[in-house]
């Protein structure tokens, strides 16, 4: 499975769809992120929870090793993917409305053939298998 930001945030602020995204995490193995999720991540949490970047950092390397998610590279073909599905799903192009982060989110979890958890309306109008 691959943890979009949008999951590590519901789940580590506790937000109402916490609970479902964390059990669906618990039953998934492997567990894949990428730097660029943890860069939403933190920044989605420094907003929720006004503290440092230091405690928040601090905060989601806990969290990434209790939950035995490994962080994966951005490679050449991922960014190709991430570009296509901007072109299929992005801002100006479908309904959807794909974001930067959502794109490579989708890209990352078509390379690795593995399902997205994700929370929100996004994905679920896309073609990519849902955790």
């Amino acid at each position: 499975m691959f943890v979009d930001a949008s999951a590590l945030v519901a789940i580590i602020a506790g937000e109402n769809d916490g609970v479902s995204l964390a059990a669906r995490l618990d039953t998934a193995e492997p567990r894949y992120t990428a730097a660029l999720a943890i860069y939403e991540a933190t920044l989605g949490l420094l907003r929720i929870r006004h503290t440092t970047i230091a405690a928040i950092t601090a905060l989601l390397d806990d969290f990434m090793a209790r939950s035995r998610i490994q962080t994966i590279s951005i490679t050449p073909e991922i960014g190709r993917l991430a570009v296509e599905a901007f072109a299929r799903f992005g801002r100006g192009n479908h309904p959807t409305q794909l974001n930067m982060g959502d794109c490579f989110a989708y890209a990352c979890a078509r390379s690795l053939g593995v399902p997205l958890l994700a929370k929100g309306g996004d994905f679920p109008q896309t073609d990519i298998v849902l955790a």
